[in-house]
């Protein structure tokens, strides 16, 4: 109900749960007042979201009660014939617009000013119509309401205006805070009486609906709002023992911020700026993010300018978890301005660093992956850390040559037994690097052999670190795609990474990356491609409980890779797999992934003969052509790359070998650069060779070139 003041965060739990394939026979029924949606409201951009990814929504207009309806009611409420009670129900549908909640506030004011009643002679309900008639009425139910409370006695107008503050559900213990007297229990039982509460659980009381919670929080004039939400606010504050804290900081700093503007002494304002901190953690914990940004920012906004003096660590702490919570809500332009301030002010480089790494993340959640890249270097050289961006033919064999030297004669024991990381400076490093990998993986294929042997560097010169596992997996990955393909050196570093993400106690957090280098890139030089698909099913499972939907989708990509090019898996049960993880990783905002998981699904369409796009679910018009075009303009190379592949495969099975020639030449425009292989890049290889063959034998004048390939 009242989806109209829902919270991103719970819409985007709703748009998960209405299109998450796995999810089936659900019906989700939401309500919202349309006069309070319009085409800019977030609940608007969410249901065409659901809607464009083929989920069916039903509208049901649901408008005011028509005319017989009412008479329907007031014959069933009064026991009396419909016939008599036509004339009372015209006047009453008249007044009311059919509004239910109106027809029924009205019906109980008509009795309590004696213009309804029950008469004991006749023993039947009475009305005077025509004094009906001449009734004044307001248009909306909320200020008729408001006029109705306003006939009460002033200490149930008083003791309303208290429990309006309080939010829809409060407790006897907290109105007693925010009266200040010990009268709440005949108030409440009076309220019960009107209609205006209902009693649930234990001294638990909810309003009976938001529009009567309105009608009395209209009883405190406008001018008045903001000190009384300062006093509730206050009192609340001043009278809940630290233990009770928890379960009240939302609601002492909800009335605290409303009345905030009141609030003139520094030293007021910077507790109230402490307790939206508080507040900011709290809901940070609990992932509600939206809430968090918005406490924080409210303490951003009451610190004075000489904060950064008097009061650093609260400064420090605000702009950090403020941060942290605009990262996650997607507020990258909002970021982008707010961390001037603390990265100008901060005492040391050191108080920069969280700051600064979710700036990196929001730059590589963005796709600004070049700047991302430069931020990161900048901020490596500043910890002591400085990484070639010049990637010449010296500088790696420099790199890889340190770190064999290094890891030349320790035993894989040696290796686990090797000390935790205990330099900040360094630990901070070992993130920035890890961030880097990612984001040069895509934009600086060369850069990223770089970083990996860095982090292994660190590691075995400072110590390891959660990280340290995956840095071992990412060069165990890059042993078995060097030229020399050491096979045996790669499988080994991946065993070493997998028993120190278990020894480091790293499982939860580290499975997901982990898994996607040594079953996806190492494993598959050593053992039969099959083994490790379950592995990456995992991996997925563990990266959605943890949040690393980065890592979770390219576990789902490998999977899937491996199952069409190298595990000859049936297309027909494959396909509908490879659509619903398409729509996880669409769902997620991955939009990478979700293109290879796409580009795949349009490969097995293709193979079994059904000509159908693919694409159309994810995006209006987005073709296969449109997305190669788009790829090729942008520099998309792995997209680009996987296209030509998949047509290619295509082409080689379906006998058009001229076509798959072609596309062997188109696959050469855009060339691995990373180092790892899928195994689509190992099979793919193979088939080079099959046309080769074929195209050799025909003695064409371009049988050199074939014959060499």
């Amino acid at each position: 109900d009242d989806l109209q003041w829902a919270d991103e965060m719970t819409l985007d739990i709703i748009r998960m749960m209405m299109t998450d394939p796995d999810i089936r026979h659900f019906l989700f029924l939401g309500c919202y007042r349309d006069n309070e949606v319009n085409f800019s409201h977030p609940l608007t951009a969410k249901l065409k979201a659901i809607q464009e990814q083929g989920i069916n929504i039903v509208a049901i207009k649901i408008g005011p009660i028509e005319k017989k309806y009412v008479n329907t009611l007031l014959s069933e409420v009064l026991c009396m014939p419909p016939s008599l009670c036509r004339p009372l129900s015209n006047v009453v549908h008249s007044k009311t617009g059919g509004i239910i909640l109106f027809v029924l506030r009205f019906l109980a004011s008509l009795n309590d000013e004696g213009d309804l009643w029950f008469s004991m002679s006749s023993r039947r309900w009475m009305y005077n119509l025509e004094e009906i008639r001449l009734k004044e009425i307001h248009g909306d139910v909320v200020s008729h309401m408001t006029e109705h409370m306003k006939s009460l006695p002033k200490t149930m107008q008083v003791g309303l205006k208290f429990a309006a503050c309080l939010g829809p559900i409060f407790d006897e213990k907290t109105l007693e805070k925010a009266r200040k007297d010990n009268e709440s229990d005949s108030f409440l039982k009076s309220c019960i009486e009107f209609g205006f509460l209902q009693n649930f659980g234990s001294n638990q009381y909810v309003w009976a609906h938001d529009q009567i919670q309105q009608a009395a929080y209209d009883l405190i004039p406008l001018p008045k709002r903001k000190s009384l939400h300062l006093l509730v606010g206050t009192r609340l504050l001043t009278t809940t023992s630290p233990s009770d804290m928890e379960h009240m900081i939302f609601l002492i700093v909800d009335n605290m911020n409303l009345g905030s503007k009141l609030i003139d002494d520094p030293d007021q304002k910077y507790e109230v700026s402490q307790l939206n901190l508080e507040a900011g953690e709290k809901a940070l914990t609990a992932s509600t993010f939206h809430s968090a940004a918005k406490y924080l920012l409210t303490g951003l906004s009451l610190l004075g300018p000489e904060s950064w003096e008097v009061k650093y660590n609260l400064t420090i702490r605000l702009y950090d978890a403020a941060s942290e919570a605009l990262f996650v809500t997607g507020d990258f332009s909002r970021l982008s301005v707010l961390i001037d301030e603390p990265l100008m002010n901060a005492r040391s480089f050191e108080d920069k660093l969280n700051i600064l790494n979710n700036f990196v993340r929001a730059l590589a959640a963005a796709s600004r992956f070049e700047e991302g890249i430069a931020k990161c270097m900048s901020i490596l050289s500043q910890l002591g850390e400085v990484i070639p961006t010049d990637i010449t033919a010296a500088v790696y064999v420099d790199e890889v040559a340190h770190v064999k030297q290094l890891l030349h004669g320790k035993s894989r024991q040696e290796l686990l037994s090797l000390p935790m990381m205990s330099k900040t400076q360094k630990l901070a490093a070992m993130q920035f690097l890890n961030h880097a990998l990612t984001m040069a993986s895509i934009a600086k294929p060369l850069l990223m052999p770089i970083i990996g042997l860095r982090m292994v560097k660190m590691s075995i010169e400072y110590g390891i670190c959660n990280i340290s596992a995956f840095a071992f997996a990412c060069y165990g990955a890059w042993l078995v795609s060097e030229p020399s393909c050491d096979v045996e050196g790669g499988h080994r570093m991946g065993r070493v990474a997998t028993e120190m993400m278990k020894r480091l106690g790293a499982v939860v957090e580290m499975t997901p990356r982990l898994y996607a280098t040594v079953y996806g890139f190492i494993n598959i030089w050593k053992v039969p491609w099959q083994a490790g698909q379950n592995k990456h099913l995992e991996a997925y499972e563990s990266g959605a409980t943890t949040g690393d939907m980065e890592y979770a989708t390219i576990n789902l990509y490998q999977y899937t890779n491996t199952a069409i090019y190298g595990c000859g898996e049936n297309l027909e049960s494959l396909s509908p797999s490879i659509e619903s993880y398409a729509k996880r990783a669409f769902q997620c905002n991955q939009r990478g992934n979700w293109i290879a998981l796409v580009i795949l699904r349009q490969l097995t369409l293709d193979l079994m003969g059904i000509e159908q796009n693919a694409f159309l679910p994810y995006s209006n018009g987005m073709t296969e052509e449109s997305c190669f075009t788009h790829g090729r303009n942008n520099n998309e190379i792995s997209i680009c790359r996987l296209i030509c592949s998949k047509k290619k495969y295509v082409a080689f099975f379906t006998g058009d070998m001229d076509a798959a020639a072609k596309m062997y030449e188109l696959c050469q425009e855009y060339p691995y650069l990373s180092g790892v292989r899928f195994v689509e890049s190992l099979v793919s290889v193979f088939i080079d060779g099959l046309i080769g063959f074929f195209f050799a034998r025909k003695h064409r004048e371009d049988e050199a070139k074939w014959t060499n390939l």
